[in-house]
């Protein structure tokens, strides 16, 4: 009943909690935006104490379901600003000096729901401010300048509207005749702190109203007040503050007499021991608020008629004492609020509540404990006894209270627990001792909590640990360790070994360091095998330090670490090789200047990356480091430059980066970069329309995203058509000269490789084996064979060398001619025209033409077997050239005359070479 209460003070507050969330963020969608504006989870947020805006920025999304311009300066919102937004659904405007609203300049927002306006400066809602939001359900304007209500300024909203908040303005006046004259579906009204004179409700508009707050509003006792029966089925009243006679206050009670389970009437100013008793003799409250209200003291007639009460609060009324009946009528009572009082013990009235499930008596004055304190509450689920005086606690002081649940004792003077969590508190699920003296946990020290799932021990001064220190606590799955003063030593035996259900651990801000990267014999963490999340950062040690190896050994399950500012150096490249499932890792704030790549290749499932403020000069190693899963990305104030397309190539699912505070170069090297910010549709780059240059020196404190990079870019089409086109030209240039010059080609080509040969053989003095080499076509080797040869080597004994008897086997043909031709004193070239069509009869042409021509060398014997024309040599024209000043033979011009050609065949073998 205590928790309704204080939910109900806020009534609706969360509705605006994801548009405030902005720690952590993994957008849904995003890009480059102005202004440091950024969308998380389909929100766009553009608040916060370094974003100031004069006006709604105009490059958000369409598609957000959520806008946040809370905190900002912005003072009109024109017709142009929303026109888009039409799946919209929650605007945030809180906190800005907005006087103007143009018409219709929310007509386009019909899927809106939830429109804050609070703390800005409108003077009045004009009709038709709000045309176009029938299905908003939720309306904020509180603490603005409102005197008054257009009579149809509210109309469009009425259907769906359930809550309207108009607290904190200068309205005098409230007429239901002024809203509708028909039923509404409004559960939730907020005038609070308006300086209201006329208060009629003169006809049932308001059936469904539940929640109704009159708190601080009428400033003056003469008012109008007008209510009869309409308010029914309000179930929450708060008339805190009121300054009504109490004949008002009365008729006001009256009206809501059978449906009335919560009450406040905080801080009021009189006829209060009336209204207790008034409002005590309404059969359905449940729940009575009196904060401060001066009470000093209780005695036992104040609450003597409120025998229905189960939930009541007395914070802040400096009650010092409290007399051993004042609750003694209310057998029904569940949960007792007396924080922030001056109490210097617990009351011993507290001890006739045998119902008492809840007690609260925080921030008091209580400065010891006794062992009947909590005598007779045996239901007692949650205490709270933070920010008191509390120096020890007896070892019997919570053996009443065995069905404990929840135990706060955060903020008090503890130095020594003496055993009390040792045997009476078999269910106690959460236990708070941070913020105390505590110095040492001893073995055992929480043996009889076996139902404990969370331990804060944060913010001691802890310095001892051992093996034992948690016995007991095998359903612990979260404990909080950080800002104490352990050190290594002190974790390294074991320490953790019985928390077998761990699943939060947070040691930051000790005394834990290592100085080298060598494997730990007992690693500290070897039996958390279910552990999730594990805090290491800020460790209070001078100098630089190192991570062991294997310091996550055993943390199988580990979805979060943080060792954040640590001063590291390095991280060994095995070092998350213990840690499969990581998907959360922060590592900022150190000295690595760089990262290994393969550091990351155990991790392949990491969605969350923090490297910012590591020195690092370059963020190449991404592109190796297997990161195909991560989406959200921070690396502020590094000291790269430059971000090529390849890392963010690498990293195919980023949806959020942040790379605020670089020294970014303003030239051709991030011209990639600058195109994939301002060109992407997927991922977010926050704050960079705020990049600024820092090299070169004329472009310093530029914005980066200003930088030309037209300079840089290829034309890519002008490439390809200059490439097409020579490829196409190139191709029909071969075809030509193929069909039409394919011979003098040829003949080129061999010519190049008989000048390759000929340099080569220049200088060389070969022996000659053979008197001649027979240059012929296969075709015509039956004349060779049946005539040149038995005339030139069996009568005329010349030594002759033919390819098919003579060649070396094994040999490349072309060295086979070239040795043949330099190895014979004469070359004899049987020619016919198969001979002249013949590659390799054209390549010992060219070979021993050379010898004739270049080495003047007279070595060449032609024999041409058929009558060609002249005009057929031309491709060939060292032949032609050769024919116009050398005698050659003819073997179709000898046949009346053989002897006569053999005789010249024989004079040209006899011949010197010069």
């Amino acid at each position: 009943m205590g928790s309704r209460i204080k939910r109900s003070t806020f009534f609706f507050s969360p509705a605006f909690f994801l548009l405030s969330f902005s720690q952590f963020v993994i957008p849904l969608k995003g890009f480059a935006l102005k202004n440091a504006c950024k969308i998380s989870f389909n929100v766009a947020i553009c608040s916060g104490n370094f974003v100031k805006l004069q006006d709604v920025p105009q490059d958000i999304p369409p598609t957000v379901k959520g806008f946040d311009l809370s905190t900002n300066k912005i003072s009109r919102i024109r017709t142009t600003d929303f026109k888009e937004f039409r799946l919209l659904e929650v605007l945030d405007l809180k906190n800005n000096i907005i006087s103007q609203v143009d018409e219709g300049a929310f007509i386009n927002l019909r899927s809106l729901k939830k429109l804050n306006l609070n703390r800005n400066k409108l003077g009045k809602l004009d009709a038709g401010l709000f045309d176009g939001l029938q299905n908003l359900t939720e309306l904020r304007v509180t603490r603005n300048r409102l005197k008054m209500v257009e009579p149809s300024a509210l109309k469009s909203l009425l259907p769906n509207l359930s809550v309207l908040s108009m607290a904190g303005n200068n309205m005098r006046f409230f007429e239901s005749g002024h809203l509708t004259n028909t039923s509404l579906q409004l559960k939730s009204l907020d005038l609070s702190r308006n300086p209201i004179t006329v208060f009629r409700i003169t006809a049932d508009i308001l059936p469904n109203l539940t929640w109704l707050n009159l708190r601080g509003t009428f400033k003056k006792r003469q008012v109008t007040w007008d209510v009869r029966t309409f308010l029914g089925n309000v179930s929450l009243l708060d008339i805190s503050e009121l300054r009504l006679s109490l004949r008002y206050m009365t008729s006001l009670l009256a009206s809501v007499n059978s449906s009335l389970t919560v009450l406040r009437m905080d801080k009021m100013s009189c006829s209060l021991a009336e209204l207790i008793n008034i409002s005590c003799s309404i059969p359905t409250m449940s729940a009575l608020q009196l904060q401060n209200n001066k009470l000093g003291s209780i005695n036992s007639s104040v609450f003597h008629l409120c025998t229905n009460v189960k939930d009541l609060d007395l914070q802040r009324n400096q009650i010092n004492s409290t007399d051993e009946g004042a609750f003694r009528s209310m057998k029904e009572l569940k949960v007792l609020t007396l924080s922030d009082n001056r109490l210097q013990s617990v009351p011993v009235a507290t001890r006739n509540l045998p119902n008492l499930m809840k007690l609260d008596l925080s921030k008091n004055k209580i400065n010891a404990l006794h062992c009947d304190d909590f005598a007779n509450i045996t239901k007692l689920r949650h205490l709270k006894l933070n920010a008191n005086l509390i120096s020890a606690l007896p070892s019997c002081v919570f053996k009443e209270v065995t069905k404990l649940e929840v135990l706060k004792l955060q903020n008090n003077s503890i130095s020594q627990l003496n055993t009390a969590f040792k045997m009476y508190l078999p269910n106690l699920k959460q236990l708070h001792l941070n913020s105390n003296k505590l110095v040492a946990i001893n073995h055992g020290e929480f043996g009889g909590l076996r139902s404990l799932q969370n331990l804060s021990l944060h913010s001691n001064q802890i310095k001892k640990l051992g093996m034992g220190s948690f016995l007991g606590l095998k359903n612990l799955t979260d404990i909080h360790l950080q800002l104490n003063m352990i050190e290594t030593e002190q974790i390294a035996g074991g320490v953790f070994n019985d928390l077998i259900n761990l699943r939060r651990l947070d040691l930051s801000n000790n005394h834990i360091r290592y100085y080298n990267s060598r494997p730990l014999r007992n690693p500290p963490f070897l039996h958390l095998s279910l552990l999730e999340t594990l805090y290491i950062p800020s460790q209070r040690r001078r100098g630089r330090s190192q991570l062991p190896s294997n310091i996550l050994k055993g943390l199988s399950n580990l979805l979060e670490f943080t060792c954040r500012n640590s001063q590291l150096v390095w991280l060994p490249v095995d070092t998350f090789s213990y840690t499969p499932r990581l998907q959360r890792l922060d590592i900022s704030s150190n000295e690595f200047q760089d990262l290994s790549p393969a550091l990351f290749h155990p991790i392949k499932d990491v969605r969350s990356l923090y490297i910012s403020r590591t020195r690092l000069g370059s963020l190449e190693f991404l592109k190796d480091a297997r990161l195909g899963k991560l989406n959200f990305l921070q690396s502020k104030r590094n000291v790269f430059s430059v971000i090529s397309e390849d890392v963010l190539e690498s990293l195919p699912e980023l949806v959020y980066v942040d790379f605020q505070g670089n020294n970014f170069t303003c030239d051709c090297d991030n011209a990639g970069f600058l195109q994939w910010v301002k060109e992407n549709n997927k991922t977010q780059v926050f704050d960079a329309y705020n990049f600024e240059c820092n090299y070169p020196l004329e472009l310093k404190s530029k914005k980066l995203l200003d930088l030309d990079t037209q300079s840089c870019t290829v034309n890519t089409d002008f490439i390809c058509f200059i490439s097409t086109t020579c490829t196409i030209l190139l191709f029909m240039a071969m075809s030509f000269t193929y069909h039409f010059l394919r011979w003098q080609l040829t003949y080129a080509y061999y010519f190049f490789l008989a000048l390759l040969a000929d340099k080569k053989r220049k200088n060389q003095q070969t022996p000659r084996q053979y008197d001649a080499f027979v240059s012929y076509n296969a075709h015509d080797e039956h004349w060779v064979l049946r005539n040149l040869l038995p005339k030139l080597e069996e009568e005329q004994g010349w030594a002759l060398c033919l390819h098919h008897r003579d060649f070396e086997p094994g040999k490349p043909i072309i060295e086979n001619i070239t040795d043949a031709i330099y190895g014979s004193r004469k070359t004899i070239c049987v020619i016919s025209r198969r001979y002249l069509e013949s590659e390799w009869c054209s390549r010992e042409i060219q070979v021993a033409s050379f010898r004739l021509f270049d080495e003047q060398k007279d070595v060449l014997i032609l024999i041409f077997l058929e009558d060609i024309p002249t005009r057929q040599l031309s491709p060939f024209y060292r032949m032609k050239k050769m024919l116009k000043s050398k005698t050659y033979l003819s073997w179709p011009r000898a046949e009346g005359h053989p002897e006569v050609f053999w005789e010249k065949l024989r004079q040209a073998l006899l011949s010197k070479d010069i």
